[in-house]
């Protein structure tokens, strides 16, 4: 019996060769949960708007299930840590996620996709959790644009969700979408199915006391921005392509998607690689100052151009931003970072849509202008950890 243990023990922490292994399966996680089982439904929103009578309310009220589900698996993360170390389940969740793309279709009742929106959510972040703690933990010890790679996964995701709703809105339907995001979704889990989770701690009680009272203070401060950002964020995350849509055509807008995506893709390694030369919470500020001019710019000039620009700002900053959070909550050593932090932009995520829905009735412009006053209170938050503590709140 100990013997299979050992054997089991031994696959499920299985180091890969090389540490681009590792990145290419966090990728593949990260397209699935986020770029794909997530954000596919940004595209897909003004489709079922148009098609199954789906009003801005009621795609407000999905949204905010899926992120109540995102909210329970990162709770999970932090109540049950075990559960970040286990391979099942990341792989559960994976194929739990896919399923429920493939069931949107099946069903026009509100209540149903809401259920399935909220399950997906709850996947996704786990998946989420699971993957960045893998990757916190098994590229540690290389060079800082390998994590930034992995992070692109999720704009790869994006990418692909954007382009398929550009290729089938003129010749398919809203539900075919949700089954091409499954397909894709699938593939990615077959690509991610071996990814190593995080070992468990060894670092002695102690130590972690210690870590845990030094850090304390910078933490919060990144605890408010990130929370901050989470509320801002979804807002455009959820909205932006219905936006613009409404002013620049349906066309620009999948467009629009699709650029946001392309722009994320790189984005992550970029910020990592500036990051080795400039204090991570100073580039934390200034990629939440673009990020609100971004969210606000298609409020105040209509057509294509501030569209696109918009889409590249947008998904330029927002990877960045989630990366250089939880890498410096991981610097900070402060337990269950990744887990509190994700938490955090949950509660975020939850409140945004809520904020704005009674702003919905005139359009999307004022949405997005609160959007972008909520991004720059984050980047508030981020300056006063900057201010406090700009040497020992640098990663390396």
């Amino acid at each position: 019996m100990n013997a299979v243990h050992g054997a089991e023990e031994l696959v499920a922490f299985r180091t890969p060769t090389s540490p681009w292994v590792t990145v290419g399966q966090v990728g593949a996680a990260l397209a699935a949960s986020m770029g794909i089982g997530r954000f596919v439904y940004t595209p897909v929103l003004p489709l079922m708007e148009a098609q199954a009578g789906l009003t801005p309310s009621a795609g407000a009220a999905l949204a905010t299930a899926n992120y109540l589900g995102y909210l329970v698996g990162a709770l999970a993360g932090i109540v049950l840590p075990a559960l970040v170390r286990s391979a099942a389940v990341m792989r559960v969740s994976l194929l739990i996620l896919t399923a429920t793309l493939a069931l949107m279709p099946v069903t026009s009742n509100e209540t149903a996709w809401a259920v399935l929106r909220c399950i997906a959510g709850a996947t996704s972040a786990m998946v989420f959790v699971i993957a960045v703690s893998a990757m916190h933990s098994t590229l540690s010890g290389h060079a800082a644009h390998l994590s930034g790679w992995a992070f692109g996964g999720i704009g790869a995701g994006i990418a692909l969700s954007g382009f398929v709703v550009l290729v089938l809105r003129s010749m398919s339907t809203w539900g075919s979408v949700w089954w091409a995001a499954a397909l894709l979704t699938l593939i990615c889990t077959l690509a991610a199915w071996t990814l190593t989770p995080e070992r468990a701690p060894t670092a002695p009680a102690a130590e972690r006391r210690r870590s845990r009272t030094q850090g304390h203070r910078r933490f919060s401060a990144l605890f408010i921005s990130y929370s901050l950002e989470g509320v801002g964020y979804i807002i455009a995350g959820t909205f932006l392509v219905a936006a613009i849509d409404h002013t620049a055509g349906s066309f620009a807008g999948s467009g629009a998607w699709v650029i946001v995506g392309l722009a994320a893709l790189p984005s992550a390694p970029l910020w990592a690689l500036l990051g080795r030369r400039w204090s991570r919470p100073i580039l934390l500020v200034i990629a939440l100052v673009v990020q609100a001019a971004g969210i606000a710019l298609p409020a105040v000039a209509d057509g294509m151009w501030p569209a696109l620009v918009s889409a590249f700002l947008f998904g330029g900053t927002f990877l960045g931003i989630s990366q250089m959070s939880l890498r410096i909550g991981a610097h900070l050593q402060f337990p269950r970072a990744v887990a509190i932090l994700t938490t955090g932009y949950s509660l975020g995520q939850i409140a945004g849509p809520l904020i704005v829905t009674p702003l919905l009735s005139d359009g999307y412009h004022l949405a997005l202008l609160v959007a972008s006053g909520i991004v720059l209170a984050a980047a508030l938050a981020a300056a006063l950890l900057t201010a406090r503590f700009r040497q020992r709140a640098t990663v390396e």
